[in-house]
């Protein structure tokens, strides 16, 4: 097993050094903070805060570290976990990484400190080496909604949720509209629902015979900002898309934002959807159409899973499905209903 001196002699610097890194000091230089936690995921290292999830004397309590906080699907999330957790009493302790990998590795390291029982985990990017050194470490961990392969994961179970069935149910939906030139704005390309919906919304094209240019893939981030970003620049083409499928909820907002401080409105000049439905979708004029997720289902499978981790049972991954919620942001007739 490695030790300490170990990463230090990879990363070519002190004990002491590798020490402040892993305690998140602030005093390190951003290069040293990277090549010291680069040295820990190529080594494999387990701090002793990433040992203790090994220990028999339980504390019944649950770390979350989610991608962003203020997104509303991470938000019913993290409810519904919170929720299926106390209901087999066990409390949970949340921390937003807010789509930075420094940032969730500072939320796991402190929740370890903190001697949680497990972690749920829906990671930023491709990961993070704190992360994934606690993953490979054998700490009770699972993944929900987004997921990472790779050496040493294959044992993490995975919750999540196919979007594929319902993404080309709004591609068939769109089509029956009329609607002939779609535009997606995609999630982040490091993480597996950005890349996953991207080529689901591709394959369900190819399906009703139409193509996906180049020009009609806007790379977001699963903020606002880039929604709208990337709708003007969808607007500006020769011939802008009829219809934009923003990738999650917070893009499609960005979205509609820039299409109203153009003057246009949807659905009369561009139509728009979203994936991950949210409560409120329903009071935006229009309604928006929407990919729904099982939110709620997701929360209380993972919660489960983990626990069954932490208690010695064996836990599966699960994967449920998604589904078209129809409203009006799309073309559809005044009345619809979903």
């Amino acid at each position: 097993m490695p030790a300490i001196k170990d990463v230090a002699r990879r990363a070519g610097v002190s004990v002491a050094t590798v020490s402040r890194v892993l305690n998140d000091h602030p005093s390190v230089r951003l290069d040293t903070r990277e090549r010291v936690l680069a040295a820990v995921a190529d080594l494999g290292y387990r701090p002793n805060a990433v040992a203790r999830s090994l220990r028999t004397d339980q504390t019944r309590t649950l770390g979350l570290v989610i991608s962003d906080v203020l997104n509303p699907f991470f938000t019913e999330l993290a409810r519904s976990v919170e929720d299926a957790a106390r209901e087999l009493d066990y409390s949970v302790i949340i921390g937003n990484a807010d789509e930075r990998p420094e940032l969730q590795d500072h939320h796991v390291r402190t929740l370890m400190d903190r001697r949680i029982d497990g972690l749920l985990v829906s990671p930023t990017d491709g990961g993070s080496p704190m992360m994934l050194a606690a993953a490979r470490a054998g700490t009770p961990m699972v993944f929900v909604d987004r997921w990472i392969e790779g050496e040493g994961l294959d044992a993490v179970p995975v919750i999540r949720t196919d979007g594929r069935g319902a993404i080309r149910d709004l591609v068939d939906h769109l089509c029956a509209l009329g609607h002939r030139r779609l535009a997606i704005i995609a999630g982040p390309a490091a993480t597996t629902t950005g890349r996953e919906r991207v080529d689901a919304f591709r394959s369900a094209l190819r399906e009703f015979g139409l193509a996906l240019s180049e020009d009609h893939i806007g790379q977001g981030d699963f903020q606002a900002d880039s929604g709208r970003r990337v709708t003007a620049r969808f607007l500006d083409l020769p011939q802008p898309p009829d219809a934009i499928f923003a990738a999650d909820n917070l893009m499609a907002l960005g979205a509609m934002d820039e299409i109203r401080a153009r003057g246009l409105r949807v659905p009369d000049d561009v139509a728009l959807a979203a994936f991950d439905d949210i409560p409120w979708f329903v009071h935006t004029d229009p309604p928006i159409t929407a990919v729904a997720q099982p939110t709620g289902a997701l929360g209380h499978a993972a919660v489960r899973a983990l626990i069954d981790l932490v208690e010695g049972r064996p836990a599966e991954s699960v994967t449920l499905s998604a589904r078209l919620v129809t409203r009006r942001s799309c073309g559809e007739p005044e009345g619809s209903k979903p």
